[in-house]
């Protein structure tokens, strides 16, 4: 159990239309949870932690609460910024995008991408991962959600499985003050698409009703400044009301969109020449008017989710 509070340091890189959000937790042995792109740890990391006087060569754990390119792609770098000295802890289901820049591909080719009808859409994934990961590697510590982490002195971290949004992420919670970091398995209404992402939508469902009931977050740290319904922004740290009201929305926009996408299904897929082919009637139901061809395709991809539970069911 952690008795002094353990003061954590938001570390907010830019890229594209998104911010991306990592956290240095100023424990005996540092930590970092998610590492951005490339450039993160030696474009922001770096002069966030000076400005605050500590340093990024010693950082001892670099968490990923998940493994797409904007959380891991900055892992490589960081680690050797750490002299190789950090442990690298990602969940067991998503450790491939980790190890292989390629396997970033493969997902977009099994899921979204049998969507968008790009002919250059693997071109561009294989040229963004290529880009925004600065390297390979192995992780250092395989989870399954249950572990406990210590971090120096008596600074724990457990380790709770949340998968959804992708099969491996997870929740990295600072025993004895509640201080929770999810990346992005609470997505209330989107970031910049406007639109929740998640693979599983069961499994999203679940881990939002876990966090709500069981870990109760009195500190949540989002991985992207995801949005309201009324569109507005929430901060890089949500206080222990905000982070129960992120999480009931999420449900409900949960709720709502498998509401829209189960009838679509029902009524059986017609491709059509919406953009939103061929869920074009979930996009109508749920009055969503964004662009679904930009990266990284949330509605294609939580579509996707449904169907496949359809189909499995």
């Amino acid at each position: 159990m952690t008795h002094d509070p353990v003061a954590v340091h938001p570390l907010v890189s830019p890229w594209g239309r998104f911010g991306l959000y990592s956290f240095f937790i100023d424990a005996p042995e540092p930590a970092i949870v998610d590492t951005g792109i490339a450039s993160s740890p030696t474009e922001g990391m770096a002069p966030a932690l000076e400005a605050i006087g500590r340093r990024i060569e010693d950082v001892r754990w670099i968490l990923l609460t998940h493994g797409h390119i904007d959380h891991v792609g900055g892992a490589h770098a960081l680690w050797e910024l750490t002299g190789r000295r950090a442990q690298v802890v990602i969940h067991e289901a998503d450790a491939p995008l980790l190890r292989s820049r390629r396997a970033h591909v493969e997902e977009y080719l099994a899921g979204r991408g049998r969507y968008l009808a790009d002919p250059e859409g693997e071109a561009k994934v294989t040229a963004a991962a290529n880009a925004v990961i600065s390297g390979e590697m192995e992780p250092s510590l395989l989870v399954k959600g249950g572990e406990t982490l210590s971090l120096g002195g008596d600074v724990t971290v457990s380790v709770h499985a949340i998968p959804g949004h992708t099969p491996g992420s997870v929740a990295y919670v600072v025993d004895g003050q509640r201080s929770v970091f999810t990346g992005d398995a609470v997505q209330v209404h989107g970031a910049a698409n406007g639109f929740p992402g998640y693979t599983d939508p069961d499994a999203y469902r679940a881990g939002l009703a876990y966090l709500r009931d069981e870990i109760r977050p009195r500190h949540l740290y989002l991985g992207h400044p995801y949005r309201r319904a009324d569109g507005t922004p929430y901060g890089v740290e949500l206080d222990e009301t905000q982070a129960q009201e992120a999480i009931t929305q999420s449900l409900d926009i949960e709720a709502r969109v498998a509401t829209a996408a189960c009838a679509c299904l029902a009524e059986g897929l017609r491709q059509t020449d919406s953009q939103y082919s061929p869920f074009a009637s979930v996009a109508e139901e749920l009055d969503y008017t964004g662009d679904p061809t930009l990266e990284p395709s949330p509605f294609f991809t939580s579509m996707h989710g449904y169907r496949l539970r359809t189909q499995n069911s």
